[in-house]
């Protein structure tokens, strides 16, 4: 029997789930018409590809009708609007979370109903009916903590009922579902806690929650903060119009949270059918508990309560279409578009820099520092990181021994921007030529360019870049200094740099954790919140506008780095997705298209030049990952098992052999490549 082709496109292919969070108009007391409304909300979020689809607590009788909860005509209306919703999910693709009050024992329980194409997977009681202010449920409703291990009849037949459910799709990797209610998840310890330790990776919330001031910050908190300290996605859905207001009022907030991070929310006080929709990264999650162990270690802890979690497994048979990917994907993972969080971010990396440089001429005897400056990037911004740490350390900037080093392709526009930044620090400048030294050195090695040829191959590049660090760190012997670098994580990452006695070298780097897309952002931080002069900031200015090159080779145009290596917006995207989730590279290409496929679709970081807003088809997406894998797994990591001291920046992470990676230095691309070939591109792009 011949596999069904993978289909690039479908967002169930590359590891996620599609849920939805469902509100709208209550009818209270009236079941049958919250049936109809709740069949009519699931046909459309089956249409839309939705996974889980979650409603709100005791939808299908409305939450606000107190002692009618007590009525024999209403709860027995209650089970045919059950009964209709099973029926009438048989042929819809969503697992329904649907909220009703059920009958048991003696008792009336608040229950989230979990459904699934005809049949009820489960019965979920709320554990803990509040009893305080504005909520008198204890006088209708039992509490369902101590529920574990039984059985409920509905809709005539036995189903399972309790806390202890997980409802797992068996053809969804890593989707593990879990519903609470309401307050459940105000407590100290929810029972979504415990059942993301068991396993549970989507945490449902069905609520009622009338609304007051400040309520629904306090629900956005609870819900982010499950969300984070449980690596799962939580779906919340609160009660909306339609429910008594005879003493309250409702908003009907749904929520979307996946690992802390907010997925989509609807419009609060609507008229009619809302829900937030969202595209849940299973494998995100799945990979955050593999990487934090102590999620684990406190599943064990907690084991008593964890290990009899009975799971109820389904087949959601998932569509394999072209969904579309309901989730924002930021172009540059390092760096957010939002300009609050931007301008946060700038600060806090600016100062980790800043204070790590310090903390180290400190513990080290307070030497000089002795930088190379070539007039781009990565040189200036760890010049003005020296310049801050010599100001905070109330030492001279004059202990800023600065050289630019001009060789064979140095172009006048740099070096003249070199020595402006310098004067306008007011560092120790000098300017050291090293072409002469250069001609000697490939004079004696025989070199073709020294009989007059225009060879210009790697060791001719090598020789100017190794000269260049020679002289950094014997000046520094011969003046008291230590050797700043400047090469960046980008760099590290594609092994872009000289090895040993090359820019790869240093006494300290304080760029190490910071990624090519990010230091022209904290540059231009740098120049609005005025952290140095007027002049100094024009001279910035300037520097940004400057092309990325390593000026080596002779020519009319400027040597640039992107052209050989590729863009490093593409490889920054790649290098986070790698080092922080471990995901493989066809689900990068996957994110990769829909973050850059269309400058106009989605925000760009402020301040971002309008020129640069370019955008990147499949092919050339797949290009650039293949080259990127090539050099970060098969060819970089002896670079990296040797980089000199320098700190984590950005919660991406960083490459230091210490800190997030370690691999060995003979390493090979193979399983990335061939995971790429999983898919036929070429037929994927002619798709679009």
């Amino acid at each position: 029997m011949s596999e069904v082709p993978l289909n690039f496109w479908s967002i169930y292919q590359h590891g996620f789930a599609r849920v939805a969070a469902c509100t709208g108009h209550t009818v209270i007391a009236d079941p049958h018409a919250n049936a109809e409304a709740v069949l009519r909300q699931a046909r459309e979020c089956a249409q839309d590809g939705v996974a889980v689809a979650v409603f709100p607590e005791l939808g299908l009788c409305g939450y606000s009708i107190e002692d009618l909860l007590l009525q024999d005509a209403l709860l027995d209306g209650v089970e045919q609007a059950v009964a209709a919703v099973v029926e009438g999910s048989a042929e819809l693709l969503p697992v329904l979370v649907v909220g009703a009050p059920l009958r048991h024992r003696n008792r009336i329980y608040n229950c989230a109903l979990v459904v699934h194409r005809g049949r009820v997977l489960g019965v979920v009681p709320k554990s803990y009916p509040p009893n305080y202010r504005e909520f008198y449920e204890r006088r209708q409703i039992a509490g369902g903590d101590d529920e574990r291990g039984g059985t409920i009849r509905v809709a005539g037949e036995a189903v399972p009922f309790g806390v202890d459910l997980l409802f797992e799709a068996a053809d969804v990797p890593g989707l593990v579902l879990h519903a609470e209610v309401c307050e459940d998840m105000w407590v100290p310890v929810p029972p979504s806690a415990e059942a993301a330790l068991a396993g549970a990776t989507v945490l449902a919330n069905l609520s009622g929650s009338p609304i007051t001031v400040g309520r629904a910050e306090d629900r956005k908190l609870l819900c982010r903060s499950a969300s984070s300290r449980c690596l799962a996605a939580y779906v919340y859905a609160a009660a909306g119009l339609g429910e008594s207001t005879t003493d309250l009022s409702w908003d009907g907030q749904t929520l979307i949270y996946e690992n802390g991070m907010l997925l989509d929310e609807s419009e609060r006080f609507a008229v009619g059918d809302q829900y937030a929709v969202a595209d849940v990264d299973l494998d995100l999650l799945r990979q955050e508990r593999m990487r934090m162990g102590t999620f684990d270690d406190n599943r064990r802890t907690h084991g008593a309560r964890t290990a009899d979690f009975r799971r109820v497994s389904f087949e959601l048979a998932p569509p394999t279409a072209d969904l579309g990917l309901r989730r924002r994907v930021e172009r540059f993972p390092f760096v957010p578009a939002d300009p609050d969080r931007l301008a946060l971010d700038c600060y806090e990396a600016y100062n980790i820099q800043v204070a790590g440089l310090q903390q180290r001429l400190a513990a080290i005897g307070g030497p000089k520092v002795v930088i190379g400056v070539s007039g781009g990037l990565d040189s200036t911004h760890a010049l003005i990181v020296a310049a801050r740490a010599m100001d905070r350390a109330g030492r001279p900037r004059s202990d800023i021994l600065a050289f630019t080093l001009p060789g064979f392709a140095t172009s006048d526009h740099t070096k003249d921007n070199a020595h402006r930044l310098m004067r306008a620090l007011g560092v120790t400048a000098a300017e050291l030529d090293i072409t002469p030294t250069a001609r000697l050195m490939l004079q004696e090695m025989g070199h073709p360019f020294a009989s007059g040829e225009p060879v210009y191959d790697v060791t001719f590049e090598n020789v100017q870049a190794g000269l260049r660090t020679d002289y950094l760190f014997r000046l520094a012997n011969q003046r008291g200094g230590i050797v700043l670098g400047t090469g960046d994580l980008s760099e590290l990452a594609l092994g872009w740099s000289t090895y040993g006695v090359g820019d790869q070298m240093s006494h300290y780097n304080v760029n190490s954790g910071v990624p090519k897309t990010l230091i022209q952002h904290l540059i231009r931080w740098v120049i609005s919140s005025a952290q140095f002069d007027e002049e100094t900031g024009a001279v910035l200015a300037a520097i940004l506008d400057t092309e990325i090159s390593p000026e080596l080779v002779p020519g009319e145009e400027m040597q640039s780095t992107e052209s050989k290596i590729g863009p490093y917006a593409l490889h920054d995207f790649t290098l986070f997705q790698v080092l922080r989730y471990g995901f493989r590279p066809s689900k990068i290409a996957f994110l990769a298209w829909h973050a850059w496929h269309d400058p106009a679709s989605g925000a760009w970081p402020p301040g971002f030049p309008e020129a640069k807003r370019v955008a990147y088809d499949l092919a050339e997406i797949r290009r650039w990952l293949e080259v990127f894998c090539r050099r970060f797994f098969a060819f970089a990591q002896f670079k990296r098992s040797a980089m000199p001291n320098g700190p984590k920046v950005s919660a991406g992470g960083s490459l230091s052999p210490r800190g997030d990676w370690r691999a060995p230095s003979d390493g090979n691309a193979r399983a990335c490549l061939r995971d790429l070939e999983r898919f036929d591109f070429e037929s994927a792009a002619a798709g679009r």
